[in-house]
Order: C-alpha cells, then sequence, then structure tokens
C-alpha cells in the first residue's frame, strides 16, 4: 500500500528556485530506486533526476548543474533542488518509485504531480 504524495510546486520567475518533495506513505528502503519525472503539454513524460537505494544519481542533460536530487530515509522524503530555473522547466513533476519484487519485475509507484511553472 504505496502513496507518493509532491509538494512544492509553484510559480517562479526565471532563474529562482524551487524545492519539491515526495513524502511516502512507508519506508522508502523498500525502493530500489526513486525519481524525478516531468511532463509539458504535448511532451512525453521525461526522467528528469534518480537516485538509487545506494545513493547514485543520475540527471537529464538538460538540468545537469542545476537540480539535485536528494533522499532522505529517516523522513521518508525525497527531493529535488531546482535552481537557476528556466521557462523549459515548466511541467507538472512527478515522483515515482520502483520496486524489484521478483527477478526482472519491477513494479513502479506514481505521484499525483505538483505543478511547476517558470514565467515572468
Amino acid at each position: 500500500q504505496v502513496q507518493l504524495v509532491e509538494s512544492g510546486g509553484g510559480l517562479v520567475q526565471p532563474g529562482g528556485s524551487l524545492r519539491l518533495s515526495c513524502a511516502a506513505s512507508g519506508s522508502i528502503f523498500s525502493f530500489n530506486a526513486m525519481g524525478w519525472y516531468r511532463q509539458a503539454p504535448g511532451k512525453e513524460r521525461e526522467l528528469v533526476a534518480s537516485i538509487t537505494s545506494g545513493g547514485s544519481t543520475n540527471y537529464a542533460d538538460s538540468v545537469k548543474g542545476r537540480f539535485t536530487i536528494s533522499r532522505d530515509n529517516a523522513k521518508n522524503t525525497m527531493y529535488l533542488q531546482m535552481n537557476s530555473l528556466k521557462p523549459e522547466d515548466t511541467a507538472v513533476y512527478y515522483c515515482n518509485a520502483k520496486r524489484t519484487i521478483l527477478p526482472g519485475n519491477t513494479l513502479n509507484y506514481w505521484g499525483q504531480g505538483t505543478q511547476v511553472t517558470v514565467s515572468s
């Protein structure tokens, strides 16, 4: 019974910052990896950043150097710190968690999404 809830989205000016949070209903130790996706109108959902249970991180080229993904196991929460925001970052951002229940069989869990709008 997994529930992921995003928060922290909003309207910011170009160059501004936001920190997104994803709170899990249970221990995030149960997830092999977590990440942030985003989807803009008319575009496919894309992976923004991910973090494995071992702490390895990965970022889309478009956000490298500007975004930082992190995880606080004690709080069962994942974060996305977004700096130097650009209008093209405007999208709905989704929290994702993956859990391998059998070899080669991975479940995906999704939050409801939070809107990020970067505009003057």
